[in-house]
């Protein structure tokens, strides 16, 4: 019974629980830049979650690995495309778009999946998984027409697409993952992006133009330690074990919840209204992902 526990609905709970913490990155990212410098923000998370593996990693006694030939351009791109790459368009994107906007679009994130997990992994989509992409996708749409334009989105055509550019960078950081999960521990393949990212982001620092804040407020610096340990190192922790287990496809078929999740969070949080037609439209959502897990 603990085999099968384990087996199917452990990795299933530690994929939500990560889908819920990547929501809330949204809302707490346009929270913090309003403060924090984002180019601050995005080094000093990367700063908390390096410090924060440092200690799992020396309360474990250290890693598990199985190093091969070339394993090290794998490791390279993996930390470059996320969380580098992938921040970079993201906290940028949050610069134009809404929190709201943003997080709609993370519903092309298992489009784009699926089609690698087919080309790379030989990876089979049935029909019930399609159905179920069709459907969340369709939620999605719907979810974004109905939307009321946004004060805090002056160009959402700029900032969606470049959420959209860091949703291939995500897909593309799962592929690799996948590929490597059976020669490297999930803390390993956490910590090594984390560690990229203290360097290319600490680097960015260092650029003209980008401020050091001067005061650091109680509320805004307790949630950058939030992104850094419970969203950085917690939600790709957990993600990357739970890919090690299931399927790319299903793995990434969860992210379709993100969107609902974030329009919630905006609505409790910043204050954003969620019309009758836009529960409807996180509804379609729900019903696609449970369809989408039908086996």
């Amino acid at each position: 019974m603990s085999e099968a526990w384990d087996g199917v609905a452990v990795p299933y709970l530690a994929i939500l629980t990560a889908m819920f913490l990547w929501s809330s990155t949204f809302v707490v990212l346009k929270l913090v830049f309003a403060v924090f410098d984002p180019m601050f923000v995005l080094f000093a998370r990367m700063l908390v979650a390096s410090l924060c593996l440092g200690l799992l990693v020396w309360l474990r006694g250290g890693l598990r690995y199985d190093y091969r030939a070339g394993d090290w351009k794998w490791l390279l791109l993996l930390g470059l495309i996320e969380p580098c790459l992938y921040f970079l368009f993201e906290a940028n994107a949050l610069r134009y778009t809404s929190a709201s906007q943003a997080g709609m679009v993370t519903s092309a994130m298992p489009f784009l999946a699926a089609l690698g997990a087919m080309a790379f992994l030989h990876e089979r989509l049935s029909v019930s998984k399609w159905a179920g992409m069709v459907l969340s996708s369709a939620g999605i749409v719907w979810l974004t027409w109905s939307g009321q334009p946004d004060a805090h989105a002056p160009n959402p055509l700029l900032g969606n697409a470049l959420e959209l550019a860091a949703m291939g960078c995500s897909a593309a950081f799962v592929l690799i993952v996948k590929k490597l999960s059976d020669r490297y521990s999930p803390l390993l393949m956490t910590g090594m992006p984390a560690l990229m990212g203290c360097v290319w982001f600490g680097a960015g620092t260092l650029l003209p133009g980008v401020h050091w804040p001067q005061h650091y407020p109680l509320v805004p610096s307790l949630l950058i330690l939030y992104l850094g340990a419970a969203v950085t190192l917690g939600a790709y922790g957990l993600h990357i074990w739970a890919v090690t287990r299931v399927p790319v496809t299903v793995a990434t078929s969860f992210n379709n919840l993100i969107p609902v999740m974030t329009v919630l969070g905006a609505w409790a949080v910043l204050g954003e209204t969620l019309s009758v037609t836009q529960t409807m439209a996180c509804g379609l959502v729900l019903v696609g992902v449970l369809i989408g897990q039908r086996r």
